[in-house]
């Protein structure tokens, strides 16, 4: 029946047209390849479907075109939840010109007590300058009724300060606030340089100038300001919160932080912290936006003598060349063949660049696109290395840098130099370390040495010339009997690494908050940073895997460091008790 109705003709369809007809062969082939257009159609129709199923692979290599990744996702903006009431009254506190006034108070008598330390510092006990913590001491107990109440208080090592805001669930990792109270000492030879005394602590109406206002006594007693007012707030901690604050920080002389950590180790264990934060650089402009690098690595550190020994004599028979000019060929052969710089995608100042691509406004051309197609390219990645290196800036914080600080030889304008040294201070970049650094300075002057007819002794290892005379010896080993530090640890800055998302929020709303609650979310981006200097942290890699180098203000003032007119705007102090704050509670609340 249906094969009958086939036949015939329809007769809606009026006079019949004539139709082609297809052999069977080809019919076939037709077939097949309507087939095909159909399951490409199918392909394309699924690509263009949210939550294809279609694996990753054939996405990328249907679509044909470089695929797009978020480069730089930013942290939510974080405010208290649990403890908003608590944060809302901080917020309308930390408002107030009476609390202004209170903290230009807090931080301008801090300054007014000098606590400078020298490079020739003795130990404890003996060498009376240290007692300059003393007056210091004394003047927190009276500023901080509150945090000497409630805190627990632990002195270290004579003049090392511990406290801890022991919170109600002990098996919670706490948050360790760290600072140093010591500051870098005043030249008296630059004293009528200074606009305003340096232990004036004086207040101009914008600014708080001192020596300290900058590094790093905002950032002690920012920190205690924080918890003071907290504890008035009658806010009690869930989350343990310990501060402490070394005092030898600008010298390094090892009885500082160094002393606190077996303290604050035996306290709550290996890596028994939640997150470390201390000193570090502001947030600031770059390429056009706003950006925030808490510091998530420290460069290393070495010094490295090199000593040149010729025999001495006469200078009216000198030989070609003296131990002063051998020692000035090798040092300038250092500086014509630094450690090459390279862009290592393992690195934070990757994870850096990443960000600056993403989010800012005004790029050097072609670095966008460079370092967007440079996660899979190696031929990007070495255009934007290319790019960025440009800036002396960037190049030095992506590689091992040199700097010759320090030369003496000869004793006598007649006679000649038996020996000639110098030192060589090195920044250690984050992806090598203390002996790469050492095979480098050895490598690199070795063929040289050998012309001059040098043995060479380089960090305990001889070398020596075979078939010829020794003219001398190159000496190469880590200067004042000590080693190197080697780069820290990097701290993870992943979408799951919970440290760094709780304190980028924390950035992102302190940063909000300050400015009406009215500014876009996007306003500053956190990024990863890199320190080319060090600080306390250096010793205690061992109380957490997440160590922050951080300060929260703007930097407007951040030329007067280390050196005259040292001063610190009140809106950025203030910006900073705002952070600490923030910081206490969104940690308290979280479940790192």
């Amino acid at each position: 029946m249906a094969s009958a109705q086939a036949e015939q003709p329809s007769e809606k369809r009026g006079r019949s047209e004539p139709t082609a007809t297809i052999p069977s062969g080809s019919r076939a082939r037709c077939l097949l390849l309507c087939g095909s257009v159909l399951a490409l159609l199918g392909v394309i129709v699924c690509l263009r479907l949210p939550g294809s199923f279609l694996p990753f692979a054939l996405q990328f290599k249907a679509l044909g075109s470089v695929h797009e990744v978020h480069l730089c996702p930013q942290a939510t903006v974080l405010f208290p939840a649990r403890h908003k009431e608590v944060w809302q009254a901080m917020a309308d506190r930390l408002s107030d010109k009476a609390f202004e006034k209170a903290a230009i108070d807090w931080l301008a008598n801090s300054i007014r007590i000098p606590t400078e330390i020298f490079d020739d510092m003795g130990y404890i006990g003996i060498d009376e300058r240290w007692r300059v913590f003393e007056p210091f001491h004394d003047h927190l107990r009276q500023a901080f009724p509150n945090v000497h109440k409630h805190l627990e208080r632990t002195v270290v090592n004579t003049y090392g300060l511990i406290y801890e805001w022991r919170g109600s669930n002990i098996s919670m990792r706490p948050l360790l606030l760290t600072a140093h109270q010591d500051v870098v000492p005043v030249e008296h030879s630059s004293l009528h340089d200074w606009t305003f005394p340096p232990f004036s602590g004086h207040f101009d109406g914008e600014s708080i100038w001192g020596r300290g206002s900058l590094d790093d006594k905002n950032g002690l007693i920012g920190a205690l300001i924080a918890i003071e007012e907290l504890i008035r707030a009658g806010f009690e901690p869930t989350r343990s919160v310990v501060l402490a604050f070394g005092f030898d920080e600008e010298v390094s002389t090892g009885q500082g932080a160094p002393s606190l950590a077996p303290v604050l180790e035996r306290m709550y264990g290996r890596h028994g912290y939640a997150m470390i934060v201390d000193e570090g650089d502001p947030f600031s402009e770059q390429f056009g936006s706003v950006f925030a690098t808490p510091a998530v690595a420290e460069k290393g550190y070495a010094d490295v003598r090199f000593t040149v020994n010729t025999p001495g004599g006469h200078s009216s028979l000198p030989p070609d060349h003296t131990a002063i000019g051998i020692l000035s060929r090798l040092l300038v052969h250092l500086e014509n063949e630094p450690v090459p710089a390279s862009l290592n995608r393992e690195t934070p100042l990757y994870g850096a660049l990443q960000c600056y691509a993403a989010h800012g406004s005004h790029l050097p051309e072609g670095l966008s696109d460079a370092v967007r197609k440079s996660t899979t390219s190696d031929r990007h990645l070495r255009q934007a290395q290319n790019i960025v290196f440009r800036d002396p800036y960037w190049k030095s914080l992506a590689s091992t840098t040199q700097a010759i600080d320090l030369i003496q030889g000869g004793h006598k304008a007649n006679a000649l130099p038996e020996s000639a040294w110098a030192i060589v201070n090195h920044r250690i970049a984050t992806d090598s370390s203390g002996q790469q650094t050492h095979d480098e300075d050895t490598a690199r002057l070795m063929d040289l040495a050998r012309a001059f007819n040098l043995s060479v002794q380089a960090f305990g290892v001889h070398h020596t010339l075979e078939g010829y005379p020794e003219a001398g010896s190159l000496t190469i080993a880590d200067a004042w009997g000590g080693k190197p530090l080697e780069p820290a640890p990097v701290t993870r800055t992943d979408a799951d690494a919970g440290p760094f998302q709780i304190l980028s929020g924390t950035i992102r709303a302190t940063y909000s908050s300050h400015r009406e609650w009215n500014v876009p979310q996007s306003e500053i981006i956190v990024a990863p940073g890199i320190l080319g200097g060090n600080t306390d942290t250096g010793a205690y890699w061992n109380l957490s895997t997440a160590i922050f180098r951080y300060n929260h203000h703007g930097p407007s003032t951040i030329s007067g460091l280390h050196t005259v007119n040292e001063h610190i705007l009140v809106t950025d102090f203030l910006e900073m008790i705002r952070f600490f704050t923030m910081l206490v509670l969104n940690v308290d609340e979280s479940s790192l």
